[in-house]
C-alpha cells in the first residue's frame, strides 16, 4: 500500500476539530490519476458499475462542474477522459455559494456516509453530525462564501481505522471490527492511516460554484507512524480527542491500545 501523501507534521495537539483550510499556491496540484486495475480503481469501478456513483438535485446541471474538471486537469498535464470516476482517485463534489448546498455528487467511497443523505442539504445539516462542531458550524456561512470566492483552499481529515477498504459507505459495508488482539503491536499492524485530502476549485462558468474534491488514501499504520516523531504526534494527538470525539470516529474502543504502542514507536 503506498504511503500517504500527507505530512505528519500537520497532525498537533491538543487535538481539535476545526476548519483547517490554506489557500494552495498558484500551480498547486489538485487531481490525482487513478491507476487503473489498483485496489482503489477496483472499488470505484463496482460502485460505477452499480450506478450508484453520481447524485443530482432534480434540474441541477453538472456539465459546467464537469467541464471545470476537465479544465483542472487539462492545467495539471493529466487527460480528463469520461468516466470521471475513473480519471481521479478523487471523488467529487458541487458545493453552491448562495445556499451553501450540495446539488450534485459523484463519490464512490465515502468514510462512513451516506451521499445520499447530504444531498441537497446547507452547510449546517451536513455537518450536524460531527463531534464538537461548534467551531465549524459557527464559522459555516463564512467558510462556504470562502471556497465558492473563486479561490482555491486544501484541508486534511486523518483517522485510524480497522478497515483497509476506500468505500466505507455504511448501507454497503458494515464497519469493520477493530482487531481482538491485547497485544498493542500485533494491533497496529492491523490498523491503518485513512486520510482525506479536501479542495476546492471555481466553476468559472458559474459564479459562486465550487467544485470540492476528496481524495482517500490508506496506509498501513506501522508505515504511516514508523518514524518516532510521526508517532508521537499520532499519540499525543489521539490522547487529547475528547469523548465525543473518540465516539464519533469509532476510536474509543482502540485507544489505549493505540496509545500505548504509538507511546512505545515514538521513543
Amino acid at each position: 500500500m503506498a504511503p500517504v501523501d500527507f505530512d505528519l507534521s500537520r497532525i498537533v495537539a491538543p487535538f481539535r476539530m476545526q476548519p483547517g483550510l490554506q489557500r494552495l499556491a498558484p500551480g498547486a496540484r489538485q487531481l490525482t490519476p487513478l491507476a487503473a486495475g489498483s485496489p482503489l480503481w477496483q472499488e470505484k469501478k463496482q460502485v460505477l458499475d452499480a450506478g450508484a456513483s453520481r447524485l443530482s438535485v432534480p434540474g441541477f446541471d453538472p456539465q459546467p462542474a464537469l467541464r471545470a474538471i476537465a479544465s483542472q486537469a487539462a492545467r495539471e498535464g493529466l487527460a480528463a477522459h469520461e468516466p470521471v470516476e475513473l480519471a481521479f482517485e478523487e471523488d467529487f463534489a458541487v458545493l453552491e455559494g448562495a445556499g451553501g448546498t450540495l446539488p450534485w455528487l459523484c463519490v464512490c467511497v465515502p468514510s462512513h456516509w451516506a451521499p445520499e443523505d447530504k444531498l441537497g442539504l446547507p452547510f449546517a445539516s451536513v455537518h450536524a453530525p460531527v463531534a464538537d462542531n461548534q467551531m465549524l458550524l459557527a464559522a459555516g456561512r463564512q467558510l462556504v462564501q470562502l471556497v465558492t470566492s473563486g479561490e482555491r483552499f486544501e484541508r486534511f481529515v486523518w483517522t485510524v481505522t480497522p478497515s483497509g477498504r476506500f468505500d466505507q459507505h455504511p448501507r454497503r459495508h458494515p464497519r469493520a471490527p477493530w482487531p481482538d488482539s491485547s497485544d498493542p503491536a500485533d494491533f497496529a499492524r492491523q490498523c491503518f492511516l485513512r486520510v482525506e485530502r479536501q479542495t476546492f476549485f471555481p466553476v468559472d462558468e458559474v459564479p459562486g460554484q465550487a467544485v470540492f474534491t476528496i481524495r482517500v488514501m490508506l496506509q498501513a499504520l506501522p508505515q504511516a507512524a514508523r518514524a518516532p516523531e510521526a508517532a508521537r504526534r499520532l499519540h499525543d494527538a489521539l490522547a487529547t480527542m475528547s469523548e465525543a470525539v473518540l465516539a464519533y470516529k469509532n476510536l474509543a474502543p482502540a485507544r489505549e491500545r493505540l496509545l500505548a504502542w504509538l507511546a512505545q514507536e515514538s521513543r
